[in-house]
């Protein structure tokens, strides 16, 4: 067994999917905001977000957004926009980054907007899964933590309608995914990457992902 060593990151970016956040700008156009800081539970999402995002001002407007989940196949596109913001003028964080403005993001990314069924917000066509949400709470992250160089909101979402291919659908039921047919696209320390093959059987897959799902009101 190899000793571990102590180091000094700058970030923590383990390696999360991709997800493409499309909200509805001031003047009804859209936004699309590539991030990976997200994480599931349930049928809730929290993400994270540098406070000066065009996409944290659209949650707090609208309280509702989709999330767009690219397959490691659409790495370019989101590519495209990773280093753009909707505000302008560009916000001083992201232009110590080198980010720049653009109004159309969908355009710019090569990606279709098509409406979604509750929310007001486009979801991008060409994504494998689309996750229309509803804004539960945005927490201020951070504050007292000297290794966070800027503000950032964690923003709760609750999942109100998922659009998923239907050629990643489980051929047994059609209510899940099949995890064997989905790749999403992963970002590990900035850089991007894909799934590989399944390492090895699940005992917790054993168990009928119904169990997770809530009963019926009384």
């Amino acid at each position: 067994m190899t000793e571990s060593i102590l180091i000094d990151p700058a970030i923590l970016y383990w390696g999360t999917p991709v997800v493409l956040v499309s909200t509805v700008n001031e003047d009804g156009t859209a936004n699309l905001a590539p991030m990976s800081s997200a994480w599931w539970l349930g049928r809730g999402c929290m993400l994270g977000f540098t406070e000066s995002a065009k996409s944290v001002k659209n949650l707090r407007r609208t309280k509702e957004c989709v999330l767009n989940l690219p397959s490691s196949s659409l790495a370019g596109a989101v590519d495209r926009i990773a280093r753009t913001t909707g505000n302008n003028p560009v916000p001083p964080d992201k232009e110590w980054l080198g980010f720049e403005y653009v109004a159309d993001k969908f355009g710019r990314a090569g990606l279709t907007p098509v409406p979604s069924t509750i929310v007001a917000a486009p979801r991008a066509a060409e994504c494998d899964v689309q996750m229309e949400a509803a804004v539960e709470i945005i927490h201020a992250y951070g504050a007292t933590n000297p290794g966070i160089r800027t503000k950032i909101a964690a923003i709760e979402l609750r999942i109100v309608a998922v659009h998923v291919n239907p050629d990643i659908v489980h051929k047994d039921d059609s209510r899940r995914v099949d995890p064997d047919l989905w790749r999403p696209l992963i970002m590990s320390f900035r850089e991007f990457y894909g799934l590989g093959d399944r390492v090895t059987s699940s005992r917790l897959a054993e168990i009928s992902e119904e169990r997770w799902r809530p009963p019926p009101p009384a």
